[in-house]
């Protein structure tokens, strides 16, 4: 039985490298996560777990570790990995995959023990789902062993992004938003795994284009010292025309030059009011959010708040 709590935590950074051993099998122990140390190897742990209705998420990176999982009693989930970055092998009834970087790979918990070793760092998402809530969407799935999904399906590049810009986020800032997450992830993985014509339709209604929007702000908010972040380059990143991103925007009332501005004028303001940036000036500032015009900074800015840069850092 997983503790009762939203998410969990724990890192090995500071640990000295004699105590790391004892550390992870703690984790294993305590039912956080079933890994064992690899003989001769350096151990690295940094994970995180939150725990939502119909979904359970793990993120981190992973050194000189052998994940292992049993059938149990009563359950019958899905594990979805995603292997994000490093190398890894995943083992279930004498058939073994080796994902490479951005491929993801489907386990059914209930088809027999499986392993999944990271003798070299590795970082990895993993959800792990009810087969309930994505039997019903998907054209087949039936009980085989640990299944490849190669990094080129468009769902499985969708729903890396998505969990990557909401695991930089407050991803659970409500029960609404969580249930939302919940929805969004489930119709990614169904059509990952080959959706029904239905199922297809509906995620195309209502999880495609947040997972997408959700993606496109976290890509902007990451790349705002970027004078020149303008609509075709992130149009482009995205595989998606500069019409479809205006689309996205249009729903919510803003467009995306609003969008890009707002978040410059925000970070600007953080900093200005920040004592580690008090000996920036403002033209320093203007230019670190993306501003390649000052006056327009200076209007903006005060059409925004309604006080001048000046005003607001010298609070400081």
């Amino acid at each position: 039985m997983l503790p009762q709590r939203d998410s969990f935590h724990f890192s090995t950074k500071g640990v000295p490298p004699r105590e790391r051993l004892k550390a992870v099998r703690e984790l294993r122990e305590r039912g956080i996560l079933p890994i064992e140390p690899m003989p001769d190897r350096l151990i690295h742990v940094e994970m995180a777990k939150w725990f939502l209705p119909g979904l359970g998420i793990l993120s981190g990176t992973f050194c000189g570790l052998r994940q292992e999982g049993t059938p149990q009693a009563g359950s019958d989930d899905l594990f979805f990995g995603m292997n994000v970055a490093g190398e890894g092998a995943v083992v279930q009834r004498g058939r073994e995959i080796i994902p490479g970087d951005g491929d993801a790979f489907l386990l059914n918990t209930g088809a027999g023990a499986f392993a999944i070793s990271r003798p070299k760092r590795s970082q990895f998402l993993g959800l792990r789902v009810p087969r309930k809530s994505i039997a019903p969407f998907v054209s087949e799935l039936n009980d085989e062993t640990v299944r490849l999904i190669p990094r080129s399906t468009e769902s499985v590049k969708l729903l890396g992004s998505y969990l990557s810009a909401l695991l930089r986020g407050r991803m659970l800032a409500s029960p609404e938003a969580a249930r939302l997450v919940v929805t969004h992830v489930h119709d990614l993985i169904a059509l990952s795994l080959g959706a029904t014509s239905d199922a297809a339709a509906l995620a195309e209604d209502r999880s495609i284009p947040a997972a997408r929007l959700r993606a496109i702000k976290s890509d902007i908010v990451a790349n705002l010292e970027d004078e020149g972040l303008n609509i075709g380059a992130i149009a482009g990143r995205h595989c998606v025309t500069p019409r479809y991103v205006h689309r996205l925007f249009e729903k919510e009332g803003i467009t995306y030059t609003q969008f890009v501005l707002r978040q410059r004028l925000e970070r600007a303001y953080r900093m200005l009011q920040d004592p580690r940036f008090a000996a920036w000036s403002i033209s320093a500032i203007a230019y670190e959010v993306g501003f390649g015009d000052l006056s327009y900074f200076n209007r903006a800015f005060r059409s925004q708040y309604l006080r001048t840069p000046s005003d607001i850092k010298n609070q400081q």
